[in-house]
């Protein structure tokens, strides 16, 4: 059985960076006996340059690559352009490459982007294969934060939404609250929750209370408006006995160094976008690693704490929801108020005498193989309904389809 993904964001092992959400679930595919086509953009939306490949692909992975419209800051009019062009694009190769021996019986595609994940849909439906939406964040509500409502509105991307999650076979999603966003839409497909995973290492650090020594703080990922890094700087860099590393880019950097610089922190380094090596290397070397996010930033769960979970790192977070309960159930963090800076420096010294209560059970909540294999499973019940009863949607959707949306594992 061949399976299309089709996902123009995640890294992939190839440009050294790790393996992330579609690479684990082409495994997972494969583990099961799928032949996979990876669909992604020839333009890398972590680094906003084209991707170059540093390794070979070794894998069983069949990679093609879309040409796309680069474009300069996650969030802008002219990404929007982009995945526009993006979606004519791949539906162009898709009809090109899809003959009869090699025709997709089975597509996933990511939303976001809602433009390409709509057209893998309907592509998905001209050649009969079951279609599965997989929800990583809420477009276009993210954006509605920041640019006024009326321009997605002329876009039609809450249209374009709404087709996605209501007239999709499944719909799967990092976390709950997504699930929450295509129900709000008037979905009635199969959900389930698969969250962010990653390969874990054997066994998982544990990390113990800093004590009196130096507190080593890290922080990966984007640098802009959804992430609460000014209260982090300006905090951090009033401790001396506390340090603060960060890996990644994004449209704030510029200003957080000169934040930094301005306020005498030597204690603050900014690395760059890290490969995987350097990465884990530096993950290792710190104690705990921050989530410092507005509760309005529409995310559920973050990838980043899969990362600081297999590291064995407390977790100092502001983003409230579906990411505290995760900290709280393994007694792995604390806690703070995001734009405080008084109650960021607080939850920093709780954490200094905290250790994790049980690294190995945070981690498996994030352990690729547990999480992609249970979602390749939860498919196969899927495409076994489809093909008893032509629908997904069955007489015994919830005793096989996996109908309702509970946590894959819980």
């Amino acid at each position: 059985m061949i399976v299309w993904l089709v996902n123009p964001f995640d890294n992939t092992p190839m440009e050294g960076y790790r393996p992330q959400r579609y690479w684990l679930m082409a495994r997972a595919f494969l583990r099961a006996g799928f032949k996979v086509v990876y669909w992604t953009s020839d333009f890398s939306h972590a680094t906003k340059r084209r991707r170059e490949f540093v390794r070979e692909n070794v894998e069983p992975i069949d990679v093609r690559l879309v040409p796309s419209m680069p474009y300069g800051r996650n969030v802008c009019l002219r990404r929007v352009f982009s995945h526009r062009a993006l979606a004519r694009r791949w539906r162009g190769m898709a009809e090109r490459e899809s003959s009869a021996s090699a025709r997709p019986q089975l597509i996933v595609a990511s939303a976001p982007p809602l433009g390409l994940c709509d057209a893998a849909r309907l592509f998905a439906r001209d050649c009969g294969a079951m279609f599965a939406a997989d929800i990583q964040d809420a477009w276009p509500e993210t954006f509605e934060r920041v640019l006024p409502g009326f321009v997605f509105s002329l876009l039609g991307m809450r249209r374009t939404a709404r087709r996605i999650y209501c007239e999709s076979d499944a719909v799967s999603a990092v976390a709950m609250r997504y699930i929450d966003l295509a129900q709000s839409y008037g979905s009635a497909a199969p959900m389930m929750v698969f969250g962010h995973s990653i390969e874990m290492a054997r066994p998982i650090p544990a990390r113990q209370a800093a004590g009196a020594g130096t507190l080593r703080l890290v922080y990966i990922g984007n640098m802009s408006l959804s992430y609460d890094l000014e209260t982090v700087v300006k905090a951090v860099s009033g401790m001396d006995d506390v340090t603060l590393d960060i890996a990644g880019n994004g449209p704030d950097r510029e200003r957080l160094e000169a934040l930094a610089t301005s306020l005498h922190a030597a204690n603050i380094n900014f690395h760059g976008y890290l490969g995987e090596e350097e990465l884990a290397s530096l993950l290792r070397s710190c104690d705990a690693g921050l989530i410092p996010m507005f509760p309005a930033s529409c995310v559920g769960v973050p990838g980043k704490l899969a990362d600081y979970a297999a590291a064995g790192l407390k977790v100092i977070e502001s983003l409230g929801g579906e990411t505290t309960a995760i900290v709280d159930r393994h007694g792995a963090g604390t806690h703070y108020e995001a734009g405080d800076v008084e109650s960021l420096r607080k939850a920093i010294e709780a954490a200094r005498s905290l250790g994790v209560g049980n690294p190995s059970a945070l981690a498996m909540e994030f352990d690729a193989t547990r999480v992609m294999d249970g979602y390749v499973e939860w498919i196969n019940g899927l495409l076994q309904c489809r093909k008893d009863w032509g629908s997904v949607r069955g007489p015994h959707q919830d005793r096989l389809c996996g109908g309702d949306a509970r946590q894959q594992g819980e």
